[in-house]
């Protein structure tokens, strides 16, 4: 249930799986398990539809998505040198900046330069590696323009396509991954495969307000957990 739930949140929102999901089956395995197994998930339901996905995004995405992917491995490795305090505080306060900067209006007429999407795509990927969240900078990059929502939501699967590759990648090379949590990802696939079809059928039939405000919705709630993880004792 929970899977097709958070399934449900991708396929209207674009993004949004691993911040419902990884909670919740952090409670019957690891929570690095969790993460890998999430990310495994984000790669199988990615590669559904990815070609429609990519052909209806911008061609940014490909440049965020691609150096996300150079940096991802990077930000395991900062996770793993970081004191477990600092980096809760860290991810909090990234979260917490992300849903306020899609609180903000959007720029008429705004166009990212290179710089912009280039650093978009660096701290995508060194959040992919420290925390599983690509989601804070690429979420307000796209949504605080005036661009058409499913260009946008095109456009966020397929950064998250990219990095779900990317960590599954690094999980598998550092070792952090095992034959266990592929069974896992398995499992879960039906459900989330569900889950992500109905949420799509949801997102052609709801306003562009009523989409905006559950993506806000679910920022709020990414900033929300971090939050929850920050002040709660090991």
């Amino acid at each position: 249930m929970a899977a097709f739930v958070a399934a449900f949140a991708r396929g209207l929102a674009g993004f949004g799986m691993a911040i419902l999901l990884v909670p919740l089956i952090g409670l019957v395995i690891s929570p690095g398990e969790a993460v890998v197994v999430s990310n495994m998930l984000g790669l199988l339901i990615g590669l559904v539809g990815a070609r429609k996905v990519w052909n209806a995004g911008e061609t940014s995405a490909g440049v965020i998505g691609g150096t996300a992917m150079l940096l991802t491995p990077v930000g395991l490795v900062v996770l793993f040198a970081t004191p477990p305090g600092l980096a809760r505080v860290l991810i909090a306060g990234v979260a917490i900046a992300a849903f306020v900067l899609v609180l903000l209006p959007a720029k008429p007429g705004h166009a990212p330069g290179r710089i912009k999407t280039g650093l978009t795509g660096a701290a995508a990927g060194l959040l992919t590696g420290f925390a599983g969240m690509p989601g804070p900078p690429v979420v307000p990059y796209y949504l605080r323009r005036p661009i058409p929502r499913d260009v946008a939501r095109a456009s966020m699967l397929t950064v998250f396509l990219l990095t779900s590759v990317a960590s599954t990648v690094a999980a598998l090379a550092l070792g952090l991954a095992s034959w266990r949590d592929a069974l896992f990802a398995l499992l879960l696939f039906g459900p989330v495969l569900a889950g992500n079809h109905l949420g799509t059928m949801a997102f052609g039939k709801v306003s562009d307000a009523a989409w905006r405000g559950f993506v806000g919705f679910l920022l709020a709630m990414s900033a929300l957990m971090a939050v929850v993880r920050l002040i709660t004792p090991n």
